[in-house]
């Protein structure tokens, strides 16, 4: 299934049917991220506003982006306070954002959609200011080699699997610094990793 058509349909029930990867990037996207200060935030894939509410509380102002209309339209409603705002976009394209506007670019659980990842990484870069972090949250690599997916009702949604090194070789040619790397497991830590996180900061 083609991703916007499974996100279209998927936003009605998005925030109320089991998904072990949604529930457990809020808890890693909020363990990592707690620990910094950033006054401004361009979310990548705000879907409905999951980790947008937890953001708007530590932010001055937040560019949340969105591919699907359905998916934004449940953020708007959830999150109104007037500093962040949301947007529809083609991250696979250059971004509507001034250079050097975020100090915090978070990018959540969207990678796995593109199968090219150097323009995200680009655009990243360029609208963060210096000593910006650029953080990460992904499907780990070993959970998609045993068949874990993104999927709509037992359809998989077109995806592509990314390894360590494509995230790492892109961070390094645009000179980004490697500042923390994680794998976050399910409680059967006998399973290979749920999700990968990459915390990269701007020279």
């Amino acid at each position: 299934m083609s991703v916007k058509k499974a996100y279209q349909s998927w936003s009605e029930i998005y925030d109320q049917n089991e998904n072990k990867t949604r529930d457990l990037d809020l808890l890693a996207t909020q363990s990592i991220l707690r620990t910094l200060s950033f006054d401004t935030v361009v979310e990548i894939g705000c879907g409905t506003g999951k980790n947008t509410q937890w953001l708007a509380d530590k932010a001055k102002s937040i560019i949340a982006l969105d591919f699907s209309s359905e998916m934004l339209a449940i953020a708007q409603k959830k999150v109104i306070q007037n500093h962040v705002k949301f947007l529809e976009a083609d991250i696979s394209k250059k971004w509507k954002i001034e250079d050097e506007f975020a100090n915090l670019v978070s990018c959540n659980l969207v990678l796995e959609h593109l199968k090219d990842l150097s323009n995200v990484f680009n655009e990243a870069h360029r609208v963060l200011k210096s000593k910006g972090f650029f953080f990460i949250s992904e499907i780990h690599s070993m959970k998609r080699f045993i068949g874990s997916q993104a999927k709509f009702e037992h359809i998989l949604v077109e995806s592509y699997l990314h390894h360590l090194s494509e995230y790492l070789n892109e961070a390094e040619k645009l000179g980004f610094k490697l500042i923390k790397i994680d794998e976050w497991f399910d409680e059967e830590t006998t399973n290979p990793p749920r999700l990968l996180t990459l915390l990269f900061q701007k020279k």
